[in-house]
């Protein structure tokens, strides 16, 4: 027996995935990961735009912490991304342009994502089902037609 996952691992992940706003949180969790470790880039690199006290190092710490409540705690996703959204927008001036644009930039998106994210929402079916469904239809009404007609 080879050592991986087990066959339901990979399930109940996705299981698990289908039921919250995911890839909104992990964005967000990731630009506030990113906006820290430009704070600690070397002097070289670092800018120096804004203030660099207390604010540069919290902004993207909550923006961490919101990411994760993102993923753990669903349920307040629109105050959630709000919130999430307006820190990241602080960090272009606390944090070296928001993390040199890469952070901010994913962290509105992962805010984005979460605040349009609706639960228990039908899966979508595409185009090509919708086309074969509507001609099965209207091939059981022109049968039935036939019938009738006979």
């Amino acid at each position: 027996m080879p050592d991986g996952p087990r066959p339901g691992a990979r399930a109940a992940f996705r299981g698990w995935r289908a039921r919250r706003p995911f890839w909104g949180g992990l964005l967000l969790a990731l630009a506030g990961g990113e906006i820290l470790l430009t704070e600690k880039a070397s002097l070289k690199v670092v800018m120096h735009i804004g203030m660099q006290g207390l604010a540069g190092y919290l902004l993207p710490s909550l923006m961490a912490l919101l990411g994760l409540l993102i993923l753990f705690n669903p349920a307040q996703r629109l105050f959630y991304s709000l919130t999430g959204v307006l820190l990241s927008l602080g960090t272009w001036v606390t944090s070296n342009l928001g993390g040199f644009f890469i952070g901010l930039l994913l962290g509105v998106t992962g805010s984005c994502l979460t605040f349009g994210w609706l639960p228990d929402q039908e899966p979508r079916v595409s185009r090509r089902k919708r086309r074969k469904q509507a001609r099965a239809a209207a091939r059981t009404v022109a049968e039935g037609a036939q019938g009738t007609a006979a």
